[in-house]
């Protein structure tokens, strides 16, 4: 993983024009002159270009196109404002947006709001992992959010696998309906080791351990792969994380959503994001004494490296290979590590 990360795209902040030319692999020159265009232009230039035709023909295509609704013309820097969509979160009103383990529901709570203040008409569907009965003894305040967030016309769901929505009944019907998925400071949670029959179990294993890292990557494989049932075409995954992450690594959203059709169209810093105020939470048992601070990171980690790593749904209509999932260490790997 430190390989990939060390050759590939990096973790850090990449805005639109960076994570176009990457995914196309252009070169420095025609990265030039898409920052020289108006919004209006490099947004058709985005979503007209497929590779088979030269770029700049598409950009000379674009000039008298009427703008597309939403496109500013007159704002020169298309970059800087189709960043300002993301962070803004300028989002399709009509569709229903989730929201995946959201431990206290406090961002779902915050999307909410921020919806209805926009004049949206599409749900918030808010998830957990974990059942309400434990998220009781976690966070006293639950059932005032979730009050709330009915009042909101939002959907609560608990017990929510996103590695397997595609067989959950709840998510029946909604195949190529959701616009928007959140999923925000992913981890695959704490693991441990069997020993042999009777003889309990070894935890307390780093994240960037080989022995239960490969959960992290496999979490991210098959949350990007289940999505491809529900998200409509061109809609947005935003996964917020810190790019010094040593369990779900950056590398890995990167390369899951890859894998499964998801364009990454710009990494964006998540203190610049609207959304970055709520109660943050470990998502575990040690919210019952602690929580993160607000906007703040983890004890290991810096506020000012949490990433909201943005991809754009952009299927191509192909059929793809099964998704490929990383095994565990065989025992005899196990013990030969002794």
């Amino acid at each position: 993983a430190q390989m990939r990360e060390m050759l590939g795209p990096s973790g850090s902040a990449v805005d639109a024009i960076q994570a176009f030319r990457a995914h196309w692999n252009l070169d420095g020159t025609q990265e030039v002159r898409l920052r020289l265009l108006c919004h209006k232009d490099v947004r058709y230039v985005m979503r007209h270009y497929d590779g088979t035709r030269p770029l700049e023909e598409i950009m000379e295509e674009a000039k008298p196109k009427e703008p597309s609704e939403g496109a500013a013309p007159s704002f020169p820097s298309g970059s800087k404002a189709i960043g300002r969509y993301y962070r803004l979160e300028i989002i399709d009103p009509t569709t229903d947006a989730v929201v995946f383990g959201d431990a206290n529901l406090s961002f779902a709570l915050n999307l909410a709001r921020h919806r209805k203040a926009l004049g949206h008409v599409g749900r918030v569907i808010a998830t957990t992992f974990e059942n309400l009965e434990t998220l009781r003894e976690r966070y006293s305040e639950i059932d005032d959010t979730i009050r709330v967030l009915d009042d909101y016309l939002a959907d609560v769901y608990h017990e929510v696998d996103c590695t397997r929505i595609a067989l959950d009944p709840r998510f029946k019907n909604m195949e190529g309906s959701i616009g928007a998925v959140y999923y925000n400071f992913p981890h695959a949670g704490a693991a441990w080791v069997d020993l042999q029959p009777g003889q309990g179990h070894v935890t307390g294993f780093y994240d960037s351990h080989p022995i239960v890292n490969w959960r992290h990557e496999n979490l991210m494989r098959l949350f990007f792969r289940n999505l491809r049932y529900f998200v409509k075409p061109r809609g947005l995954v935003k996964i917020a994380s810190n790019m010094g992450a040593v369990g779900v690594r950056f590398s890995y959203i990167l390369g899951s959503a890859e894998q499964n059709e998801f364009q990454h169209v710009e990494t964006l810093p998540f203190l610049e994001w609207s959304l970055h105020r709520y109660g943050r939470a470990y998502g575990d048992r040690r919210d019952k004494k602690k929580r993160p601070g607000d906007g703040q990171g983890y004890n290991a980690q810096k506020a000012e490296s949490d990433m909201v790593y943005t991809f754009e749904y952009r299927p191509s209509g192909r059929e793809l290979p099964p998704q490929e999932i990383k095994l565990p260490p065989t025992f005899q790997t196990i013990i030969g590590c002794n």
